[in-house]
């Protein structure tokens, strides 16, 4: 009985039609050594339940080919040719989301599983009419995407063949229309269709093209890179909002230095971030930027928290140096100066990044904080100690220091300030202090303990 029941569940979804459609080829688990029990436990019971209810169903893209290079996925996505209301209807527990394309979260198990439904083919893909205007700009970029289609078609819509691999849990198979699996086997990224067009319709993909490389390990096929030199200006076009998410990813991919690095290779940083434009070219520059980009990745490898607004304060700080300069040989007063560069910059970056304004506080602390470090006198340094953005700040100072950009010395002063008690902070203070101030402080100290003697005689 129980044999009967799990054949009956884990064969569901497998029909006729689709095993002996040509266009696609099966490869089995023994091929590929993806068994169902590897595949996370929420987006199993979404694949399944939605079988169950008579549709297709698959776990689809980064998971499928993060787990055939031995990576652990970071979420699990499911296409479906349901609908997101018959989705919805499905699953009690979600909710549809999103404008170009409409999705829906379904929460299972403890996890968020992203359900699509497949694509088809959109007007540009036939015929010129006022329907292609209407879904694309002058550019050829998309703006419109909520056609659904056949699972064909939703392969073809895909980006990148890697990610155009259809996984079935009820059968453990894999559906390959494209080569996608050959692809992976070899570490080589391939873009699905004429590499321009693509590129037209959603110029993110250039940007997905390097971050994929770098974090992978894989190389962009010739055909794949040929226009991305020149497609570069498209990205000037496309929403600072989704920019941003997608700057974010690359950045936060635990190989954000070599993607970079790649990035600027391939003409793709003009206008994103002002550290693009100049690393590489200003000594001091490249090598904050890649103390700060290393130091982010191996944080990321270990699983330990990232912060975007302390990374954004770094990338765009040798910028916020120069914005500053301009301003403090313009005749104005130092710390104004600093705060209008910073006002400046990011009035400038966020109309090409949309970087959110959650972020200003710890960005506009972390740099206005950094004069503060050379102020060692006084209670000064004790309450740069109280302010609650000090260990981000600090960090950042020790970069610099590291990087050249600011003495050593003062790094070591601040690590040693930091660690010891306050008795030892007070002394350290003293020694700062000019010749003539620790002269007088010694004599009102002689003096105080002349009063506390004469004090004590008297009670006696």
């Amino acid at each position: 009985m129980i044999r009967k029941f799990l054949h009956r569940i884990f064969s569901f979804g497998s029909t006729e039609s689709v095993v002996a459609d040509p266009a696609f080829r099966i490869i089995s688990c023994e091929q590929h050594g993806i068994p169902r029990n590897r595949i996370s436990s929420g987006s199993l019971k979404v694949a399944l339940a939605l079988q169950q209810a008579g549709y297709s169903a698959y776990v689809v893209g980064g998971a499928v080919r993060d787990l055939l290079l031995g990576l652990k996925p970071k979420d699990y996505d499911v296409a479906t040719n349901a609908t997101p209301e018959e989705v919805r209807a499905v699953f009690r527990h979600s909710r549809i989301i999103g404008r170009r394309f409409r999705l829906v979260h379904v929460i299972s198990k403890g996890e968020i599983v992203e359900v699509s439904t497949f694509r088809g083919k959109m007007a540009d893909d036939l015929v010129e009419t006022e329907d292609v205007q209407a879904n694309t700009d002058a550019t050829g970029r998309l703006l419109h995407d909520n056609v659904f289609g056949s699972q064909e078609e939703d392969v073809r819509r895909r980006d990148f063949t890697i990610n155009a691999l259809f996984y079935d849990p009820a059968t453990e198979e894999i559906l390959d229309y494209l080569d996608g699996f050959e692809d992976v086997m070899a570490k080589r990224l391939r873009i699905i269709g004429e590499p321009e067009q693509r590129y037209r319709e959603d110029p993110v993909r250039m940007l997905r093209a390097v971050r994929l490389s770098a974090k992978l390990g894989i190389q962009i096929d010739d055909r794949t890179a040929a226009p991305i030199g020149d497609l570069a200006p498209l990205l000037l076009n496309v929403p600072p909002a989704r920019l941003f998410d997608e700057m974010l990813k690359l950045l936060f991919s635990g190989h954000a230095l070599a993607a970079v690095i790649d990035l600027r290779a391939r003409g793709l940083h003009h206008g994103l971030l002002p550290m693009l434009d100049v690393i590489l070219e200003q000594p001091l520059g490249e090598r904050f930027i890649s103390l700060v980009l290393k130091n982010t990745d191996e944080r990321v490898r270990q699983d330990k928290p990232v912060s975007p607004g302390f990374l954004f304060a770094a990338l765009l700080w040798h910028e916020v140096l120069a914005v500053w300069d301009t301003h403090l040989k313009a005749s104005e007063k130092m710390i104004p100066a600093l705060h209008r560069a910073m006002g400046d910059v990011l009035a400038t970056q966020r109309s090409r990044l949309a970087i959110p304004r959650r972020h200003d506080g710890i960005i506009y602390d972390i740099w206005s904080m950094q004069p503060r470090f050379q102020a060692r006198s006084g209670r000064k340094p004790f309450r740069l100690l109280e302010h609650p953005h000090f260990p981000a700040a600090y960090d950042f100072m020790l970069l610099r220091c590291k990087s050249g950009e600011v003495d050593q010395e003062l790094g070591q002063w601040w690590q040693i300030f930091k660690n010891t008690d306050n008795a030892a902070r007070e002394a350290m203070l003293l020694q700062e202090a000019p010749a003539k101030r620790r002269r007088k402080r010694r004599r009102s100290s002689k003096l105080a303990g002349e009063k506390i003697e004469s004090a004590n005689q008297e009670i006696s």
